[in-house]
C-alpha cells in the first residue's frame, strides 16, 4: 500500500487481533517516527509501550499489546505541529498493514504520562495502539463508528473556497488540486468534526479552523488544532502525488472569515 492509499482507505482501528507485532515492524514504526518533521519545527519525542509492561490498556480498544505516544514542549502551534507528524506515524503504519486509533480522552491520561515519563512543561496530545487489525470488527466499535458517522464526511464545497469565504470552490473546478483537497476531505478528526476550511487564492492553500461551540473560547490547548495538522499532511501528500511542490508559510492574508473561524498556515503551490 502506498502512502496515498493509505490515506484514502485508512479507517481506525480498535478491535486487535491481540498478537504482538514483530520487532522490526516495532523498529520500522520507531525510526520512521523520529525522523519525521513538521513544518513548525517543534521536537516531538516518541514512546513505544508495552501494554503488559506498563499495564495500560484503554476502554475502547480490545486486543492490543503495543501503544505509541508522543510528548512535546506546550508551545505555540504545538497541537498542529503534533497532528502533521502523528498523522504522518499512522499513514506509515498503515502501508505496512497495522492498524491505529487516535486517542486523545477516552484513557486514563495519568498512567500514560508516567510511562513516558512526562516532564512538567510537556504535554501527550494523543496516544495510538499498534497492532493487526481483528477479522471482525467487535459490536462496541461497530456502535462506536455509527455514533460518530466515521463514514461520513461534508461536502467539498463546505470545506473548501475559492478566492474567499463567500465562493464555495466546486469539486470539478479544483483542478491539479482536487487530490489533495479530496484528501483532506477524507482526514480523521476528533469524533469527526472536520474543523478545516481551506481558502485558495493567489497560489496559496490557506487553513483555517472553524471552530465547534466547545472549542469557540479556547485560548489555549485546542484539540481541533491538531486536525489542522492532520489536513495538513493529507493536503501535503495529495499534493506532491500530482506533482506540486508545497512550501510551508504562515502569513496571514488578511482574507474575511466568520467569527471562531480562525486563519492557521499556509501553503505556496508550485
Amino acid at each position: 500500500m502506498t502512502i496515498i492509499e493509505a490515506a484514502r482507505h485508512r479507517r481506525s482501528v480498535r478491535t486487535f487481533d491481540g498478537k504482538p507485532l514483530k520487532a522490526e515492524e516495532i523498529k520500522k514504526i520507531k525510526d520512521f517516527a523520529d525522523s519525521a518533521a513538521n513544518p513548525f519545527e517543534i521536537p516531538i519525542e516518541w514512546v513505544m509501550l508495552d501494554t503488559e509492561e506498563y499495564s495500560l490498556s484503554t476502554p475502547v480498544i480490545s486486543g492490543e499489546k503495543l501503544y505509541i505516544a508522543g510528548k512535546m514542549k506546550r508551545v505555540k502551534n504545538a497541537e498542529a505541529a503534533f497532528g502533521y507528524t502523528f498523522e504522518k506515524i499512522v499513514l506509515f503504519a498503515e502501508t505496512l498493514g497495522i492498524g491505529t486509533t487516535w486517542i486523545a480522552g477516552t484513557m486514563k491520561r495519568e498512567i500514560f504520562e508516567q510511562a513516558i515519563n512526562l516532564a512538567d512543561g510537556e504535554v501527550m496530545p494523543c496516544i495510538s495502539p499498534l497492532g493487526r487489525p481483528a477479522a471482525k470488527m467487535s459490536l462496541r466499535e461497530t456502535v462506536m463508528r455509527k455514533g460518530v458517522k466515521a463514514d461520513t464526511r461534508l461536502g467539498f464545497e463546505e470545506l473548501f473556497y475559492d478566492f474567499d469565504f463567500d465562493t464555495p470552490l466546486a469539486e470539478e473546478k479544483a483542478g491539479k488540486l482536487k487530490t489533495a483537497l479530496e484528501l483532506v476531505r477524507l482526514a480523521p478528526s476528533a469524533v469527526n468534526k472536520q474543523p478545516w476550511r481551506i481558502v485558495i487564492k493567489d497560489g496559496r492553500a490557506h487553513f483555517y479552523e472553524k471552530k465547534s461551540k466547545a472549542h469557540a473560547n479556547a485560548d489555549s490547548w485546542d484539540v481541533q488544532k491538531i486536525d489542522i495538522g492532520i489536513a495538513l499532511a493529507h493536503f501535503e501528500i495529495g499534493a506532491a502525488h500530482e506533482g506540486i511542490t508545497a512550501e510551508f508559510e504562515i502569513s496571514d492574508p488578511g482574507i474575511p472569515a466568520a467569527q471562531g473561524t480562525q486563519y492557521m498556515a499556509s501553503f505556496v503551490l508550485k
